[in-house]
């Protein structure tokens, strides 16, 4: 198996070198000989200019992403070991803390500076060639300053595009690249936001110096409402630069955040943008953007097709404060790692909005429900605290059934948690939610046995004592007497009392309300994602779907020119062509998607029963709480803790995991950092690595 996972790790790297290799190398005259070349021998075989351009510059992301579910597949069966310092741990962990810009770790600040590099490297190659040539212009005459400028504004549409290629890539969710290198789905959506604000920069100074020279030269309205048969089409240009913008202004948190319909609705946009981005560029251009569109859409497809059909919600608990613990069924063979987040959809409330909230239950503990925990603070959440708060149709606390949709669980593939021998677990408020599942995973293993972190110190720091009620639901797994392994330290910040004990401070908490719902019609438990070997699977089927679509439909109605078969400009027939290729190689994915998610819904998963909809966590009122630390009126003081669990974990490794507020984050990202550089530059090999992790509980 480890052999296996090498080799693929290995042929990732050799593709991924590849594909690299492509977009360095495609600036230079070598490749322009090397390319037209190719393009001459394949216009007169059956591959066609179109299927070389899709075979080089599209499909080895996409053959990346076949392989790397087969690899993650494998990953999951490899049995937990102890991760070991290396020399890259440093890399992984914060570098740059900063409120503007966030945490950034070596890793990010390495990808970001070659990034730059390859912009630049891109950039310098093609305008010193432009230079160099000042080829005059057919349409009117520039000066040798216009010329400039103009050709500066066309190289920076080249730089749009680079940011483009890689724009939709960070924010898959079951098709996920990412997941390859570890990253999740709710850490890489800020790479989206940073590549998207990057591509609207050079599209703007794309579209705004050819329309300077364009008013300068008196052309404007001549050039720029054109739609010609071939060659570049000005007018698609610009309404993709227009639509760029409406995307990018309604996505600043100022509109996201108090609007997020705008944001949502607007975002839809993105198919007019590329189509458009298509009819603009040509195909040739498209090609290298079409891998993270193509994955962005059969992700989509395989989402839409798993939220139906829907289920229901067996039961709620409402906190005292303001938190609301869902509880949803499952099919007991659904299996997730903690840490994993779920979409769910309450038609009732929206029938557009999907919110993705932490899973706070174990799939080892809990097999046949799964859970959630929710803070009612903005409007969708405050309209289910509402709901929830409306009044029974009984005295014995039944509600009528509310209809659920559901997308995921989408989680890490490993439990890497595991791997360290002493974990840091450090929340803020509703930030405590993913670690309820790390600490109940960790409780249900520990029974059997496995190699486990020996010390688990959890810091959490609430404003006031009823927002220690939300560890109720995993109290009873991991505070047991006999558990020494785990310690807790809590922080009221807002309250100041004294000698009170974590016990006495529960017993005085408001009482959780329990709440049932009663189903009357028969539904489905959440089944999940489908399996990573049958996605790559799928993946493939329809490359090669859309690929031999392209080739027949090229055969069909494309002619080349026999006294010059390798010249294939840029038309619209060529766009709308690839265009119906790409359709129907989804509208052919979809119904094999389709077909086999309603097999398995219909001869394997079973339906929720109402016996299994009365089933309740139990609460830890009376379990033994006194060993355990609780603080009023006082904020954590990270370094003392830090340097606490670093002389009592001596020569280990520890895993430091953060959610909660962005200051919370930096105040322990900050502390890690200088103790971590601290037992570096004093060379002492048995002082303790700290690995620094952040966690999102919220987009």
């Amino acid at each position: 198996m480890t052999k296996i996972s090498s080799l693929l790790k290995l042929l990732l790297f050799l593709i991924f070198a590849g594909w690299l290799s492509v977009w360095l190398l495609k600036p230079t005259q070598l490749w322009t000989k090397t390319w037209k070349l190719a393009e001459k021998k394949a216009s007169a075989s059956f591959l066609t200019q179109s299927g070389l351009n899709f075979a080089v510059y599209t499909f080895p992301v996409i053959a990346i992403a076949i392989v790397g579910f087969v690899y993650l597949s494998l990953k999951q069966k490899e049995a937990i070991s102890r991760k070991g310092r290396s020399s890259l741990s440093v890399l992984s962990n914060p570098v740059v803390v900063n409120k503007y810009i966030g945490i950034l770790s070596g890793f990010e600040i390495l990808a970001v500076c070659l990034f730059v590099i390859f912009l630049a490297w891109t950039f310098y190659v093609r305008i010193s060639n432009d230079f160099k040539k000042m080829v005059p212009m057919k349409s009117f005459t520039l000066s040798v300053w216009q010329y400039r400028v103009f050709r500066v504004a066309t190289r920076s549409g080249l730089l749009a595009e680079a940011c483009l290629a890689l724009l939709l890539l960070p924010i898959l969710r079951g098709m996920s690249v990412f997941q390859i290198l570890g990253i999740q789905f709710e850490a890489s959506v800020r790479y989206h936001v940073w590549l998207g604000t990057t591509m609207i920069l050079f599209g703007t100074l794309h579209g705004g110096g050819t329309l300077l020279i364009w008013g300068i030269k008196h052309h404007l309205g001549d050039e720029m409402w054109k739609w010609q048969k071939t060659g570049r089409i000005y007018l698609a240009g610009e309404i993709t630069l227009l639509i760029g913008l409406v995307i990018w202004i309604t996505s600043l948190p100022q509109i996201r955040r108090k609007r997020f319909e705008i944001f949502y609705y607007t975002h839809h946009l993105y198919i007019v943008f590329l189509v458009f981005f298509l009819f603009h560029t040509g195909d040739r251009h498209f090609y290298m953007v079409l891998p993270g569109f193509f994955l962005f859409c059969l992700d989509k497809i395989l989402r839409m097709i798993q939220s139906r059909p829907e289920t229901y919600i067996l039961s709620a608990r409402i906190f005292p404060s303001k938190a609301i613990e869902l509880t949803l069924p499952k099919d007991p063979r659904l299996t997730y790692a903690p840490t994993s987040v779920i979409f769910i959809k309450i038609p009732r409330i929206s029938n557009f909005q999907w919110h993705p909230f932490s899973i706070t239950s174990s799939s080892k503990v809990d097999k046949h429900t799964i859970s959630i925990l929710i803070k009612a603070e903005g409007r969708w959440t405050s309209t289910l605290c509402n709901i929830l708060h409306s009044k029974p149709d009984s005295e014995a606390g039944e509600m009528r059934f509310l209809q659920v949709a559901t997308e995921g669980p989408y989680g890490p593939s490993s439990m890497d948690f595991l791997r360290y021998d002493s974990l840091l677990l450090v929340a803020g408020g509703i930030g405590v939610t993913p670690f309820l599942s790390i600490l109940q995973e960790i409780a249900s293993t520990r029974r059997s046995k496995n190699v486990l972190p020996v010390k688990i110190q959890l810091v959490y720091t609430t404003k006031d004592s009823k927002g220690i009620c939300l560890l109720d639901s995993v109290l009873p797994h991991v505070f047991d007497a006999e558990q020494h392994y785990l310690q807790l330290k809590v922080f009221v910040t807002r309250e100041h009392q004294s000698n009170r004990s974590l016990r006495e401070v529960l017993n005085e908490v408001p009482k959780i309300q329990n709440i049932h719902f009663t189903n009357n019609r028969p539904g489905h438990a959440i089944y999940g994602l489908e399996n990573l070997q049958w996605m790559s699977v799928l993946l493939l089927v329809v490359s090669v779907v859309f690929l031999a679509f392209l080739i027949i439909t090229n055969h069909v109605f494309i002619k080349p020119d026999k006294k010059s078969p390798e010249q294939k400009t840029a038309t619209s027939v060529v766009d709308i062509l690839l265009i119906c290729s790409f359709a129907l190689a989804l509208i052919s994915g979809t119904l094999v998607a389709t077909i086999w998610r309603w097999k398995r819904l219909r001869e394997e998963t079973p339906s929720f029963s109402e016996k299994e909809s009365k089933a309740m966590k139990p609460t830890g009122a009376n379990r033994v709480y006194d060993q355990h630390e609780i603080h009023y009126g006082a904020r954590p003081n990270f370094k003392d803790i830090f340097s606490q669990l670093a002389n009592e974990s001596k020569g280990s490794s520890i895993g430091v995991f953060v959610c909660g507020p962005e200051t919370l984050k930096e105040s322990v990202a900050t502390t890690c950092q200088l103790l971590s550089n601290g037992f570096q530059s004093g060379g002492q090999d048995h002082k303790p690595f700290f690995s620094f992790h952040s966690l999102n509980f919220s987009l």
